[in-house]
């Protein structure tokens, strides 16, 4: 008898440690087979996203909506990375996009703070000025981000050479990983406080652009390595004049219905102090605005560039005035000359 529930306690224990080992068998095919199914939709998402969700949004107008896209799915598609292999290229667009919502931010706060100057509000401005470092930090925080997942995908431009492109998207968001390098330094510079972009940046990217069609791309690439000869000293070419490329790099992008050369040629004008060299380009942006279509494949873009030239009109208006553009106003200035109007003398009907 006692061999007997020797044997039956045995029993028990195998058939409880069988159990065990089967659970466990049980469990683990359960993570291999959720770590498959997450896998393939990170796959399947990540494709989806650039074959379709970009060049949708890029058909787009509403600067404001892709804004709040990028911010609220970028953490649910970046993670994608922990299961599968990380989205770079995506993130280039997720990050280059939530960057320019940053930034928005802080020209809003800069409006604020020169309003306030403007009627002799110190503590207001200075309050409103912090708020826009603060902004302008966010932001080149996550235009960093996005300078870091190009150089991932495509590989370092300082070390490594041109890459070769499967298609029109992919050297699009090359170009677009190009321009988030250049804005991360420039929003650290408006920061006044490091956050880690290389300071070389922006030479990094002005030899870059030369990987990319400049005819093809709305003469973007020259304007862009014209512009960061305009701005940073000692790279720009023996012979080179940054503002006649831009110039050509402006007609280029209204010819093409993609204004970007506009901004480009706005920014290095702004930068040499060049006040009426800036309402020059406003007002020839705005005139092509009436006359021209935007590019039914990219008006993302050309609307971002209206908006960024908006914004540029904004900050001079505010600085004279104390308010904004006027609205249906853009493309002209407070100090315009106003035409002579017609009277009529009511003496000779009396």
């Amino acid at each position: 008898m006692k061999d007997f529930r020797t044997s039956l306690a045995c029993g028990k224990r195998l058939r409880g440690f069988a159990a065990a080992v089967a659970a466990s068998v049980a469990l683990s095919g359960c993570g291999v087979v959720n770590h498959m199914i997450y896998k393939t939709t990170g796959d399947v998402m990540q494709g989806f996203s650039r074959n379709h969700t970009v060049p949708y949004l890029m058909e787009s107008e509403d600067l404001a909506m892709g804004c709040a896209m990028s911010e609220a799915t970028a953490p649910l598609l970046m993670s994608f990375g922990r299961v599968t292999s990380e989205p770079d290229q995506l993130a280039v667009m997720l990050y280059l996009s939530s960057g320019s919502c940053a930034e928005e931010q802080a020209m809003e706060h800069e409006l604020a703070g020169l309003a306030a100057m403007h009627g002799m509000d110190g503590t207001a401005a200075e309050d409103a000025f912090i708020r826009q470092k603060r902004a302008h930090t966010l932001a080149a925080k996550r235009y960093h981000r996005a300078w870091q997942h190009h150089n991932a995908y495509y590989g370092n431009p300082e070390e490594t050479e041109c890459p070769d492109f499967d298609d029109d998207m992919d050297e699009f968001i090359y170009m677009a990983g190009l321009l988030s390098g250049l804005q991360a330094l420039n929003a650290q510079i408006q920061a006044t406080s490091s956050i880690g972009v290389p300071f070389n940046t922006g030479s990094v990217v002005g030899r870059a652009t030369q990987c990319l069609d400049n005819k093809k791309w709305w003469g973007a690439p020259m304007g862009l390595r014209a512009t960061v000869w305009a701005m940073i000293p000692g790279t720009r070419p023996e012979g080179e004049v940054p503002l006649e490329r831009l110039a050509i790099a402006s007609e280029q992008g209204k010819q093409a219905g993609v204004r970007l050369g506009h901004v480009f040629q706005a920014i290095a004008a702004g930068n040499k102090g060049d006040e009426a060299l800036v309402k020059a380009v406003i007002r020839d942006h705005a005139e092509s605005l009436k006359n021209d279509d935007a590019n039914e494949e990219w008006r993302f873009v050309d609307a971002m560039a209206t908006n960024m030239l908006v914004a540029m009109s904004d900050r001079l208006w505010v600085e004279n005035t104390g308010h904004r553009t006027p609205m249906g106003q853009f493309g002209s200035f407070w100090d315009d000359q106003q035409a002579p109007t017609e009277t009529m003398d009511l003496d000779d009907l009396l």
